[in-house]
């Protein structure tokens, strides 16, 4: 598997790598497939209004997303009079996400049309995924697993997790958004690549990411595979099969093909 000479601009709908960055910290050098410039988590409180005034100065130059704070709060309200009509913001990621409510009030604050990755932080905001994955402004869900563990008591186990990971992948299949993004990972690079690949074992495409030694191995991780984008050629330039497995093992082939092709990856025929 090689890579193109110019690396693509990978669409948010397809972006693996979604990189939290502090906007008091920015860097032109981080190369995600999406940055996150992050006015919640990535804030100490005596920083947010000078964050905020980064952020706003960080879309003044370039394009980048932008994590809120929880809907209803005075920092909700602050990030967005912040933020909101900046000219490149790509779409607002709001934290602690629990309805469909909060993410209309939240679309209500921004230009038509503005994106909002809802983040699934809770049990409640599990239990409503689904309505919230339905919601005409919500791009995508992503998992926020570390807050999501406090709130239920679930271990940091792949077993554990899977059970809330699917409900996202099936939630966000039933209302018909792309695939959803991971939580992070907090191990070193080894640990990265193998939780990308249990991500997208998961029917999970995206990871959220807080290093930028993460970036390579989450990308390799999420990404079809030298062996896997051959089989996919295989199987679609092969004899037609009589057998019910035919028309989704070819429909699953077409889909892998798109997505090396959005990541600039090829494999000799």
């Amino acid at each position: 598997m090689t890579e193109t000479s110019t690396r693509p601009r990978i669409s948010a709908d397809r972006a693996r790598s979604w990189m939290l960055r502090s906007p008091l910290s920015e860097s032109d050098a981080v190369t995600p497939d999406a940055l996150v410039l992050d006015l919640e988590d990535g804030l100490a409180p005596e920083l947010k209004d000078e964050g905020r005034e980064a952020a706003a100065a960080v879309l003044g130059r370039r394009e980048a997303w932008v994590r809120v704070s929880g809907h209803g709060t005075p920092a909700w309200d602050a990030d967005l009079r912040a933020v909101g009509s900046a000219a490149g913001l790509q779409g607002i990621v709001l934290a602690e996400t629990a309805s469909a409510a909060q993410v209309e009030a939240t679309a209500e604050r921004v230009p038509a049309g503005t994106r909002i990755v809802a983040l699934i932080e809770s049990a409640i905001g599990l239990e409503r995924a689904l309505s919230i994955a339905s919601h005409p402004a919500t791009f995508r869900l992503a998992f926020g697993s570390g807050d999501f563990r406090r709130d239920t008591g679930m271990a940091d186990d792949p077993v554990v997790l899977s059970w809330p990971r699917a409900r996202l992948v099936v939630a966000s299949a039933a209302a018909g958004i792309p695939a959803p993004i991971d939580g992070p990972c907090l191990g070193s690079p080894t640990d990265a690549l193998a939780a990308a690949r249990h991500a997208l074992a998961m029917g999970m495409t995206g990871k959220l990411v807080l290093r930028d030694d993460h970036l390579a191995p989450l990308h390799e991780g999420l990404s079809p595979t030298t062996d896997a984008i051959r089989d996919a050629i295989r199987i679609l330039d092969g004899p037609v099969h009589g057998d019910g497995s035919y028309a989704p093992a070819r429909a699953r082939a077409e889909l892998l093909l798109e997505r090396a092709a959005a990541f600039g990856l090829a494999a000799a025929r």
